[in-house]
């Protein structure tokens, strides 16, 4: 019995570590504890360096911790509003960071520890699994996914 293929075929690249070396590594992490920077700013109202760490192309993603999937640079910054707007206060800092570098794209696993105020105003603690993904435009490092778990709280 024959089959036929309709109209794509997956394609997988091996994004293995070994590829991009211990400088590019490095710059992935750079580029990690960028955003990590830039989102404790976001905390306080400051969306400016959220702004600088992503790329903003058409193809970005966001799934953060109240849920949803945003794709495409003006819904993931829409987002970003949102939450600066909430002035949530807090730090969060990531922990047990594994990072698996490719030629053009890096992916970043680790967990989001810290505490933010609720809606009510009361601080509650931060322990969430995050995926980090990251793309090399330009010559920097620029995330282009985050994915975390769901907090019940936002």
């Amino acid at each position: 019995m024959k089959t036929k293929m309709s109209g794509w075929l997956p394609v997988f690249i091996a994004t293995d570590a070994t590829v991009a070396g211990d400088g590019e590594e490095k710059a992935v992490r750079k580029s990690m504890d960028r955003f990590y920077i830039a989102l404790n700013e976001l905390f306080t109202g400051d969306l400016g360096p959220m702004k600088d760490i992503w790329s903003h192309g058409e193809d970005v993603t966001y799934m953060g911790p109240g849920g949803g999937l945003r794709i495409g640079w003006r819904q993931v910054l829409a987002d970003w509003e949102a939450q600066a707007d909430l002035k949530l206060g807090g730090k969060v800092t990531p922990e047990d960071v594994h990072v698996t570098v490719g030629r053009d794209l890096a992916v970043v696993h680790n967990y989001e520890k810290g505490e933010n105020s609720n809606a009510e105003g009361r601080t509650q603690q931060v322990s969430i699994r995050a995926t980090n993904l990251f793309r090399k435009e330009g010559g920097t490092w620029k995330m282009i996914g985050h994915h975390t778990d769901l907090l019940a709280y936002i």
